[in-house]
């Protein structure tokens, strides 16, 4: 697989085949996140160098059955998409995994936020033109419903990460996406749902980042219909 015309037209011809899941709020508020899809190098794009402790480690949901290292270095090469490390300061989720977005203002389109985002995290501009497509709707614990918008962001765009919002930036290649030990499910005695794990390096992403994922995954990469609403998240990230 590599990065160019190609992929992108296969990606949006399978984004525009899937008939995407709207959740209603209820009650919850709206946020949505940006999957940017850019091209990656191995050698230039490969280093973490924020990897997570062991004390992190240890919270995560039958991990004891990974060899995990908390790192996510050697994970670029070819098509990838970014996620970033949210910084430490953060009062909520700091340090986790997180694809660039958040809340929907009150008069604000979805896309709007996503783009808005996007700027405000990585300093990211994206043409009009840029929108391959929209995922499923994500129901979080934390009281938000999540709308997931895919770009195409160019194979190398000029990005500066916000310290006060972004530890580090990464591009994750469709093929550590499509490992296949990916994706992993394990139960939890607070939820009859699966918490839904992908391995990425030597960790594991969770939902509600983990699910969006997948159904990229699955549904923009690989043409194939998936639903991940019902995947459970582990409870650290209930809050």
């Amino acid at each position: 697989m590599q990065y160019g015309d190609d992929l992108r037209a296969e990606m949006e011809a399978n984004l525009a085949a899937h008939e995407r899941l709207a959740i209603p709020l209820e009650g919850r508020r709206h946020a949505a996140v940006a999957l940017v899809v850019v091209d990656s190098d191995a050698e230039v794009h490969g280093a973490d160098h924020h990897a997570f402790t062991p004390d992190r480690l240890s919270h995560i949901p039958g991990g004891e059955s990974y060899d995990l290292t908390g790192s996510i270095a050697g994970t670029a090469g070819g098509p990838a998409v970014l996620l970033t490390r949210r910084a430490a300061r953060l009062r909520q989720h700091a340090g986790q995994w997180a694809i660039p977005g958040g809340r929907v203002d009150d008069g604000e389109a979805p896309l709007d936020t996503a783009r808005r985002e996007l700027h405000e995290e990585l300093d990211l501009v994206l043409d009009d033109d840029a929108l391959l497509g929209c995922l499923d709707d994500y129901p979080t614990r934390s009281g938000y419903v999540i709308t997931p918008f895919v770009f195409w962001g160019g194979p190398d765009p000029a990005m500066a990460p916000n310290p006060d919002e972004v530890l580090s930036v990464h591009r994750i290649a469709f093929r550590e996406l499509c490992r296949e030990d990916s994706p992993r499910f394990v139960a939890i005695p607070e939820s009859p749902r699966p918490v839904v794990q992908l391995p990425i390096g030597g960790d594991l992403i969770h939902a509600p980042t983990a699910a969006v994922l997948l159904q990229l995954r699955r549904v923009a990469i690989e043409g194939v219909a998936e639903r991940v609403a019902e995947y459970e998240q582990p409870v650290f990230a209930w809050r």
